[in-house]
């Protein structure tokens, strides 16, 4: 019985010997697999997890253009990547903002938080150095990385002066009267952007184009869109390009009211009106897309690769394919159609540098308006 016992107990001791062995041994294996010094991603994001995303929109849905191009994003996150997402609506008042930011960026649940617009860059780098193990995605704008807080933001900017130097040269073609419209939300250097290339493609076509500019004075009025539409369209102008989010739908409204052709901005908006407002698709002549649903969609896609570069700010344009013209009314011919699609390539080529309201003073941009001035 005793010499039982002891070669029990020898059994027992060599069992646990061997088992500790393996297991440190499989510890020092899994350590070694994990890259060192690896700073691209949080925890969650590298080993390809599918990941849980917020999109904030600093106005409300049904815009059918900025930001419902952004929530179809998130559908696309959804069935291309697998992610779970939502999309909170923050309104256009002000101050629900970086109250809604904040709630996000304490929530734990979230690996990306995503914004977009001017209007949101100071509040999230604000928010973003308060939270450095949170991931931040902001479109349409970039943040300020000089101080180094914002390491954990990747910007995403458009080069919607290409897609806008198109909508010129379609617009410019199809005029009757050789008179354009414009009709800007606010004035900024985005919205001015747009008009940069839009003067710059309908004078690559005709020279003498005349184009009346008005702004809204903000995102939202449709109202007062539609007045300064009717204006424009009551002083010759036969083509209205409209930027102005919310507010645009009063310039398509509008020139569906006259008869008058409007370019739609962002999303596709003769397909988003064709089965609710067909009088309105046809009163679009084309939109100038800015792809904001693929160009997040991409984001994300290299967040889960471990790949996307956070603290940087990323341009993207006509190459990238992240802006562009949609839809042609059935009317607008073969020639511009082709026309239009030869300054694309002449774009993308190099052959053709497009203006840009980035980096030009106030009184350049003013030349630039009055150059078109009628």
């Amino acid at each position: 019985m005793k010499i039982g016992k002891r070669l029990l107990s020898a059994l027992l001791i060599a069992a646990m010997s061997l088992t500790f062995a393996l297991t440190g041994c499989s510890s020092q294996e899994a350590k070694s697999e994990e890259p060192a010094g690896s700073t691209s991603q949080s925890g969650s994001a590298a080993s390809g997890k599918k990941l849980n995303v917020a999109i904030l929109l600093n106005g409300t849905l049904g815009d059918k253009a900025f930001f419902d191009s952004a929530a179809n994003g998130a559908k696309m996150m959804e069935s291309e990547l697998g992610c779970t997402t939502k999309v909170i609506e923050m309104t256009a008042d002000e101050t629900k903002w970086v109250p809604a930011l904040t709630d996000a960026s304490e929530n734990p649940d979230y690996d990306i938080i995503i914004v977009g617009t001017w209007q949101m860059s100071e509040k999230l780098a604000q928010i973003a150095a308060q939270y450095p193990d949170k991931k931040y995605i902001i479109f349409d704008s970039s943040v300020d990385y000089t101080d180094g807080k914002c390491s954990n933001v990747y910007s995403i900017e458009y080069k919607q002066n290409e897609c806008s130097f198109l909508a010129g040269v379609a617009g410019a073609l199809t005029s009757k009267t050789g008179k354009l419209g414009f009709v800007g939300g606010m004035e900024n250097t985005v919205i001015n952007d747009f008009l940069m290339g839009y003067i710059q493609g309908a004078k690559a076509v005709n020279p003498n184009i005349k184009i009346l500019i008005s702004y809204v004075g903000n995102f939202t009025d449709t109202a007062h869109a539609k007045e300064l539409t009717l204006a424009q369209i009551n002083q010759g102008a036969d083509v209205i390009f409209q930027v102005a989010s919310n507010a645009g739908l009063g310039v398509i409204d509008g020139c569906a009211a006259k008869g008058k052709y409007v370019i739609g901005v962002d999303s596709d908006q003769a397909l988003a009106f064709q089965s609710s407002d067909p009088a309105k698709a046809q009163s679009i002549l084309t939109s100038a897309l800015k792809r904001v649903d693929i160009s997040i969609t991409k984001a994300v896609k290299e967040a889960q690769a471990g790949t996307l570069k956070y603290g940087q700010s990323e341009s993207l344009g006509l190459a990238d394919d992240c802006v562009g013209l949609g839809t042609y009314n059935k009317n607008v011919t073969k020639d511009v159609q082709d026309k239009v699609a030869e300054y694309a390539e002449k774009i993308k080529s190099g052959s053709i540098k497009v203006d840009s309201a980035f980096g030009k003073s106030t009184s350049e941009i003013e030349a630039a308006r009055k150059s078109v001035r009628p």
